[in-house]
């Protein structure tokens, strides 16, 4: 009888122990599951830190565009008024080049005056004015068709092309237009047909020796590395120091007729 109660009590225990065992292990189980299903609210995503360091990388290429860009900006105003000027010349080519030749002759004449002006005599606005009227009526129109022709013509930049336009020039249109200069400035100051022819004898051989020694080499530049449509404000960049040369040549006293 004993012994049965003590078995009893035995297995009992051992259930009883076993149960603690299981209940245990299941607080255990679910303390371990609370933990596990709370930290949701603290993970963060596993590209997190991925995303924020590639948005915060500065990438070379965009810093240099962003470098290129402000140095752009910086240099609007002269591409703004280079870009103005030749669309001015692909729309209004005659008139650009026109106005371009006026104001070459205009700063060339103010410059000629000013080298052999004394301190007592004053500006010639009148002959300014003068070689403003021929660089924007004849000049710069001339300009224009001429070296479209001469493009025509010889269409290519080669050497030879080259050297063919520049004897053109050199004896066709430099001529031409030294006696339409010299006539129509002597004309506007008062002189007769026979002054001018005067004028002529004794001004135009020297003008064109001392072209020969200046033009080849510009007209070089022009038709070899110049695009047609540029010509003529090349053409007209290097005529400046001519034009100081030429309006010098063109305020000389009236030559002495034969009677």
């Amino acid at each position: 009888m004993n012994s049965a109660i003590l078995r009893n009590r035995s297995k009992v225990s051992h259930f009883m122990t076993m149960q603690m065992f299981t209940n245990h292990s299941i607080n255990q189980i679910k303390l371990h599951s609370n933990k596990h299903y709370s930290k949701p609210y603290f993970r963060l995503p596993n590209n997190f830190f991925t995303k924020k360091t590639r948005q915060c990388e500065i990438s070379p290429s965009s810093f240099s565009s962003s470098s290129s860009s402000s140095s752009s900006t910086a240099s609007i105003p002269k591409v703004g008024f280079v870009g103005w000027y030749l669309g001015m010349i692909k729309s209004r080519p005659i008139l650009t080049k026109s106005v371009t030749s006026a104001l070459i002759y205009t700063a060339a004449d103010l410059s000629s005056q000013t080298i052999e002006r004394q301190s007592s005599k004053s500006f010639d606005f009148i002959r300014t004015l003068r070689m403003a009227g021929y660089g924007m009526i004849i000049l710069g129109p001339s300009l224009h068709f001429w070296f479209n022709f001469v493009s025509k013509l010889f269409p290519g930049r080669d050497i030879f092309s080259t050297l063919k336009k520049m004897a053109m020039g050199q004896g066709i249109y430099g001529p031409a237009m030294t006696v339409i200069f010299f006539s129509l400035n002597a004309g506007l100051q008062g002189e007769n047909s026979k002054e001018i022819v005067a004028r002529l004898k004794r001004d135009l051989l020297p003008t064109m020796l001392n072209g020969v020694m200046y033009w080849p080499m510009c007209d070089f530049i022009t038709f070899r590395f110049a695009p047609v449509h540029l010509q003529p404000l090349v053409s007209n960049s290097f005529s400046y120091l001519w034009t100081i040369y030429m309006t010098y040549m063109a305020s000389l006293e009236k030559a002495e007729t034969a009677s």
